[in-house]
């Protein structure tokens, strides 16, 4: 009864969160596979600078994502009338993210140099990078304003917003980098373009959808900077900033790594990461579901019951991670056709190889994720950040990165060692985090207290 009561519950709030991840991943496959169409060294650009543009908004989207555990913890504990002044909060805070990736974009060319790919490579991740350089407002802008809807709950919302971005990012897709319907063929170059667009009219909508809240109840208008809630966001949320940075750094250092092997390991790579997304996104929602369940029944100062979620969640996803994860070991060509250029080359019968023995990697660590992603949500959902960004720095820099470092660079390891080390320090902090959640210290935490804001 408590699995089916409070699982019910999880899925109301999860299942819109999963359309929406899923949405966001077919968007993602979509656009890359449409990439791939257009030339296989675009396909080779494309998530490197994808990946890293990840990382330079990774600190500003994980902050201004955390305004979601101050409206469910505010949510639960009937303080409504916080809730908008906090995501005005994480607003400002996204128009710091934007003018400091605008002072990016002219230094991509050396950045992208500095890990030795191929001249048309790095041609083409740079023109990606600077392009979605100047989206960063608006994906910073639209976490903080979907966590007004989210952390109450109002899932619902964020998969009708989510829906119409995918929508619109598609056709443009279609459109610029074919050159269809009288626009020039732009390759990745329209790729980039149709990213940035489709992310202003996202968060436009957001906006329009919370200023059409309630004001007297929510403080919807309440737009002023306030300077110890902005900084409670800060101490809070730049944490879960850097989890989010170290967490999409290290994956972007390892496919930059992987490119120093050549094109068909790291078209591969990227390739297998793809398909890896339609597992890790539909979970990621469970997760954040999760998150937003535990802050509420923070601040109603019920955490046993957030505890009964979290487990829960993690036996839903487990259950269909190793589904999944089963796929795609006994069907890896069905995944990988959806990524065959229109002229198939010889090159492309490698990459193709090369992906089947990649998604066995991929289907184990998997299931390991499950763990990761599942309590660490819970721990977020406390406020546990600071612990989280411990586990990160350590982990990515003394199980990752120095381990790959090591065996790519003095040692000279192939393609296998590196998703090797890659496979060890996902298991690693899976079991870290569970430990962390199991010992309960997080049901102590709460980040609203009454005394920050008198």
């Amino acid at each position: 009864m408590i699995f089916e009561f409070y699982g019910k519950k999880l899925l109301k709030v999860s299942v819109p969160l999963i359309l929406s991840s899923s949405i966001w991943t077919i968007q993602h496959f979509v656009d890359r596979m449409f990439v791939s169409w257009y030339s296989v060294k675009a396909l080779a650009a494309v998530l490197p600078a994808s990946f890293l543009n990840l990382t330079t908004t990774s600190i500003f989207i994980g902050t201004a994502y955390f305004v979601n555990t101050f409206v469910a913890q505010y949510y639960g504990a009937k303080k409504y009338e916080k809730i908008g002044e906090i995501v005005w909060q994480g607003l400002y805070w996204a128009l710091i993210g934007g003018i400091f990736h605008l002072f990016l974009i002219p230094f991509a060319p050396e950045i992208f140099k500095i890990f030795g790919h191929e001249k048309e490579v790095l041609h083409y991740e740079t023109i990606y990078f600077q392009i979605v350089c100047t989206g960063a407002f608006a994906a910073i802008g639209s976490a903080s304003v979907s966590s007004f809807f989210s952390g109450q709950g109002k899932t619902k919302i964020v998969l009708f917003v989510s829906f119409l971005q995918t929508s619109l990012n598609l056709i443009l897709d279609y459109i610029l980098i074919f050159g269809k319907f009288g626009f020039p063929q732009m390759g990745i170059k329209g790729a980039g373009i149709a990213t940035v667009i489709s992310g202003y009219i996202s968060l436009l909508i957001y906006l329009i959808l919370f200023f059409d809240r309630n004001n007297r109840i929510f403080g919807t208008l309440n737009f002023k900077l306030n300077v110890e809630i902005f900084k409670r966001l800060l101490k809070y949320g730049v944490p879960n900033g850097i989890q989010f940075f170290l967490d999409i750094f290290v994956w972007t250092i390892f496919l930059l790594v992987i490119g120093r092997q050549g094109v068909i390991p790291l078209s591969s790579s990227n390739i297998a990461f793809n398909i890896n997304t339609i597992a890790f996104m539909p979970m990621l929602g469970i997760g954040t579901g999760v998150s937003i369940l535990v802050g509420q029944y923070i601040g109603r100062e019920e955490p046993e019951i957030g505890e009964k979620i979290t487990y829960i969640g993690f036996w839903i996803t487990f259950i269909y991670m190793c589904s999944i994860a089963l796929s795609y070991v006994v069907f890896p060509e069905f995944y990988i056709k959806f990524f065959k250029p229109k002229v198939y080359t010889a090159d492309f019968n490698k990459v193709k190889d090369l992906t089947i023995i990649l998604l066995k990697f991929v289907a184990f660590y998997s299931i390991f994720d499950t763990m990761n992603v599942i309590f660490l949500s819970g721990l977020r959902g406390a406020g546990d950040t600071k612990f989280i960004m411990f586990v990160f720095v350590l982990s990515s820099i003394f199980i990752f990165l120095v381990p790959l470092y090591i065996c790519t660079f003095i040692f000279n390891h192939g393609i296998f060692v590196s998703w090797t080390i890659a496979t060890l320090y996902v298991i690693l902090i899976g079991f870290i985090f569970f430990i962390r959640f199991h010992k309960g210290n997080w049901k102590k935490m709460k980040i609203i207290e009454r005394s920050v804001f008198i």
